[in-house]
């Protein structure tokens, strides 16, 4: 089946040695517990690698051979202990990492009681990871002796250097047979002329192969190299001491260290199973109970996925056989290797190339008898190699079996290989073992519809070209198309027709039969693929829509809850405004003024004013269609809300305005302040039948003041007050007021003067005296 191969594509995602060697070991499960136990492993692996890039575990070397030194109390080399260091830091950060995976609430349900069997020395890892670098290499800090050692040595051999650099580079430089500092007997020496040996007395070391220069220790050195050569003796015994004691420090917890490989490698194990799942865009199985099979567009998984051909597959539920018959070249051995290989997957804990929602089974013995190499040791045809694996498999399987048979009955004649191809499949059968096989027989095309619980199939040809699609068939079987494609590589036409009389009628028609069905199943696999896909788009634009509305009735919630607020607040203020209006018309009612009526229609214009729309709600797309189909029209009868007044529109003033007949008086009118009323048809309707009377006014001012203050304010806003108050002098008969509009941008001056050149109620206007502010303020003769 390759297994082997599947599991070595796990191995370029391992670090550890106890990883790869738990790999190495791997072999599928049979238990169903332990085999689901696996996949939810593999399940936290791979939620850990999607949200935080899976684990972060260093190259670690396998430590068996150490942690048994350890036992005979032997003293470990600082490569060891590095090594042994290494896994005692990998522990803790694994923990910490751990940690604050869980202050991120990430998914894991299986592999976090590994990482609290962990167990960490901080302070002996500490104390290793100062004394011992990465490359194994002790450390100054490993003890204060051992740090002035080497600072004595360094300066020894600066000495000694200092000493030797006088004979290569002073006037004794002649001597020697070339001007370089080397070491002979761990010892500083000079290459010396052999003749001139007695210049700088000392020892002689080496000498060169012709023995014209010699390798001499100056005499004025050879005390310094003898206090270097003592110093690093003592490095050494230091070092060796150093060892003895890291060593004996961690002995104690070699059982715990040993631990920490084993669940470091198991940890590093599940990490490559979720890359390789990321690798191979494999999905998770469900696991069944009952050996059903349903694999939903399966790969094979040492094929690229770009180049393999996805197939469903399913085994178990209706039927324990299936029979795929057909010519060769198809992709029968493929499919079933494609089954084989991905039960063995999910059965060793790995996800599996196919759809998410595939069930695999889990069987206890997995039986294959696929090729025909022939059994060179025991000198056996390809036939009896078959027959003695089926032999062996016959004598083995049960109803807990999964058993593939690539070509049952091959390589002997086809009328005895066909029929001894039956009875095997029906000694399988009675064992009620679960089979795919695979033959090209056609006597086993009848044999799917004979039999209980088995099913034919076949590999789909593309009947224009007759090549193989590697389609899978399930209810199909095999058409044979041996006629038609040596007809298209060029045999006669008479070999053909001659080749179709030799066959009975009955295999011609059952021929036809099977390749009309098999059209008539890619034109409903095809339909069928083409609803799935708009399924799936349709999904997921409802699944968008649920989103969008749930998001918008939250919204729609919370602003309902803020609007209630901010009215709760405007109501507040509204009362209290209305409040001190109607004390201000009270008292002069006590004092026994009498109310005019301009001061009457001002209260009731400032009580209305006390009106405000939400400017949100203008904005609001929904509400603005719905105030299309309400457009105010000329002729129509409105409420002017700013006065409480009904009147009637005679036509429209630009974007915004409108001008308004209320009473004898033409105002121009904002239409924010307008609103179709029943009420005003009805009271449009009484002026209509009043009689027509004289009305008329007696002249009198205004008690509020004839000053309107605009500083301040928004633009928009200030329009709207400088009509309204256009409109209260009118009404009072006042000749003249003053705006003040400040002299800051311009912005409001400007739009003053706009408005009151397109007024026909003002005369003129013209800028106030310096004194009264200048070009700040503009007075209005009406």
């Amino acid at each position: 089946m390759d297994f082997d191969k599947v599991k070595a594509k796990a191995l370029p995602f391992l670090v550890s040695a106890a990883g790869k060697r738990e790999l190495e070991n791997l072999v599928p499960k049979t238990e169903i517990e332990k085999v689901k136990l696996a996949i939810q492993e593999t399940t936290d692996g791979v939620n850990i690698y999607r949200l935080a890039g899976g684990m972060v575990i260093p190259q670690l070397a396998d430590i068996s051979m150490q942690l048994k030194r350890l036992k005979m109390d032997a003293v470990l080399n600082a490569g060891e202990l590095a090594q042994i260091t290494k896994i005692l830091r990998t522990s803790m950060a694994v923990k910490d990492f751990f940690a604050k995976l869980r202050e991120q609430d990430v998914d894991m349900h299986t592999i976090e009681h590994y990482v609290d069997d962990l167990v960490t020395i901080p302070t002996i890892t500490k104390q290793l990871a100062i004394s011992i670098e990465g490359d194994g290499h002790i450390t100054d800090e490993a003890s204060s002796k051992l740090h002035g050692l080497r600072q004595r040595i360094t300066q020894t051999e600066g000495s000694i250097r200092s000493k030797m650099e006088g004979f290569t580079r002073g006037a004794n430089a002649k001597y020697l047979s070339d001007a370089i500092i080397t070491m002979r007997d761990d010892r500083y020496v000079i290459p010396v002329q052999a003749n001139y040996r007695g210049k700088f007395g000392g020892i002689v070391h080496d000498q060169s192969g012709s023995g014209q220069t010699l390798f001499i220790e100056p005499q004025a050195v050879i005390e310094l190299n003898n206090r270097l050569r003592q110093d690093q003796l003592d490095e050494k015994q230091e070092e060796i001491r150093i060892l003895a004691e890291l060593s004996a420090l961690i002995a104690p917890y070699r059982i715990d260290i040993g631990n920490n490989e084993q669940i470091l490698g198991h940890l590093d194990f599940i990490n490559a199973k979720a890359q390789m799942a990321h690798n191979m865009r494999a999905t998770l199985p469900i696991i069944s109970n009952e050996h059903q099979i349903n694999l939903k567009q399966a790969r094979h998984p040492l094929i690229e996925a770009n180049k393999t051909v996805a197939n469903d597959i399913i085994i178990g539920d209706e039927y324990q056989m299936i029979v795929i018959t057909g010519p060769n070249t198809g992709g029968k051995t493929i499919t079933m290797k494609t089954l084989g290989l991905i039960q063995l997957m999910g059965q060793a804990g790995f996800y599996i190339p196919a759809q998410e929602e595939s069930t695999i089974g889990v069987f206890e013995q997995i039986f294959a008898d696929i090729g025909d190499e022939q059994s060179l040791e025991q000198n056996l045809s390809t036939f009896s190699s078959h027959i003695s694996n089926i032999k062996a498999i016959l004598d083995q399987a049960d109803e807990n079996s999964l058993v593939f048979l690539d070509e049952v009955g091959a390589g002997t004649d086809p009328k005895e290989g066909a029929a001894l191809a039956m009875s095997i499949l029906d000694a399988l059968g009675a064992k009620s073992s679960y089979v795919l096989v695979t033959t090209h027989y056609p006597e086993l095309k009848a044999y799917g519809f004979d039999r209980e619980k088995t099913i034919n199939a076949s590999m789909e040809f593309d009947q224009e070209t007759f090549k193989p699609t590697y389609k899978l068939l399930l209810g199909i079987p095999g058409q044979s198309n041996a006629l038609e494609i040596a007809k298209r590589l060029g045999i006669t036409e008479s070999i053909i027709m001659e080749s179709k009389a030799l066959i009975s009628e009955d295999s011609q028609d059952l021929n036809a039969i099977i390749g009309d069905l098999v059209t008539q199943r890619k034109l409903a696999r095809d339909r069928s693929e083409q609803l799935e896909n708009d399924l799936q788009a349709t999904g997921k634009l409802q699944t968008d829509l649920d989103e969008k509305l749930t998001k918008f009735e939250t919204q729609k919630a919370k602003l309902l809850e803020d609007a209630q607020v901010e009215n709760n607040h405007l109501v507040s203020q509204s009362r209290k405004q209305a409040d001190k209006i109607i004390e201000r018309l009270r008292k002069l009612e006590l004092e026994g003024q009498q109310i005019k009526e301009n001061q009457l229609i001002d209260a009731k214009g400032e009580l209305n004013s006390l009106r405000m729309d939400d400017q949100r709600l203008k904005k609001n797309k929904v509400l603005q269609r719905e105030k299309l189909k309400h457009d105010l029209k000329a002729g129509d009868a409105v409420l002017v809300k700013s006065y409480g007044q009904y009147g009637d529109l005679i036509r429209k003033l630009g974007k915004q305005d409108w001008e308004v007949q209320l009473g004898i008086l033409k105002m121009k009118v904002n239409e924010s302040d307008l609103e179709k009323s029943k009420q005003a048809n009805i009271a449009a309707q009484e002026r209509e039948r009043e009689p027509k009377q004289r009305i008329t006014h007696s002249v009198s001012t205004r008690e509020t003041s004839a000053r309107l203050d605009l500083r301040g304010h928004r633009y928009d806003q200030a329009m709207v007050e400088v009509d309204q108050f256009i409109d209260h002098a009118v009404l009072s008969n006042l000749s003249s007021v003053t705006i003040v509009h400040g002299k800051g941008t311009g912005a409001l001056r400007k739009g003053t003067q706009e408005y009151l050149r397109s007024n026909p109620r003002v005369k003129s206007f013209e800028f106030a005296a310096p004194n009264a502010g200048g070009d700040g303020a503009t007075i209005v003769f009406l």
